[in-house]
């Protein structure tokens, strides 16, 4: 029990480093305008006509770093902020989503299994942690191993999620180097925040394994007792 809390305590310090190191070099690269003066839409249109990706609507949606790739409704949606801002980090975190377009367009295996994947991962992160706890409070250790089952399938998605996130940022930097930003401080500063961006994935991945390992222990030790 006290490893587990161990665990979850330090991977809890490290998620909260990387969401700070992700927030300052975002904000950091925000500051600066890129050589071309291309805001973040204009990049993602550029971006997709180029691959006769036409179809594929460019749209504006509220919040900060509410960037995603709709695959259901072939929409790159921008956070306010880099639809509209020249900046590095704009043109970096566009061509990211555009990367997942171009994934879905050319049938990306991992990113067609995360899609088959979400409705379990859905399910598992609102019912299984639920499941787990009632079937502790109320001694019915079958049911909370069920939800921890359920709540398994969170990390399965997470899991898949990591060659998702970082082929579409390898995508969008191979594509920003081809023209989009001309120079070597400001190539630096794309891949920094993808980067930083990727970590909070490998953090959220490692964030649920904590919580699955603390959970399994409480059932062994719930188990011993019996």
């Amino acid at each position: 029990m006290i490893l587990a809390l161990l665990l979850m305590g330090v991977v809890f310090v490290a998620t909260l480093v990387i969401q700070f190191w992700l927030q300052s070099t975002y904000a950091r690269y925000s500051r600066i305008a890129n050589s071309r003066g291309l805001t973040g839409a204009q990049t993602a249109r550029a971006i997709l006509d180029a691959n006769g990706l036409g179809n594929v609507r460019v749209e504006m949606v509220p919040g900060a770093l509410t960037d995603h790739y709709d695959p259901s409704q072939k929409v790159v949606r921008l956070s306010e902020a880099n639809y509209s801002s020249p900046s590095v980090a704009a043109l970096a975190v566009a061509a990211h989503e555009v990367g997942h377009a171009l994934q879905d367009a050319k049938g990306y295996a991992a990113l067609r299994v995360r899609a088959a994947i979400l409705p379990a991962a859905n399910l598992g992160s609102t019912l299984g942690p639920i499941l787990v706890l009632a079937g502790l409070f109320m001694g019915s250790l079958g049911l909370a191993e069920i939800g921890l089952w359920l709540f398994a399938a969170v990390a399965v998605f997470q899991l898949v999620t990591l060659p998702v996130e970082f082929d579409a940022s390898s995508r969008a930097l191979r594509i920003l180097r081809q023209g989009f930003l001309s120079s070597g401080p400001e190539m630096e500063g794309a891949q920094r925040v993808l980067t930083a961006a990727a970590l909070t994935y490998v953090a959220a991945l490692a964030s649920t394994l904590s919580t699955i390992f603390y959970y399994l222990t409480i059932l062994q030790g719930a188990r011993s007792r019996e």
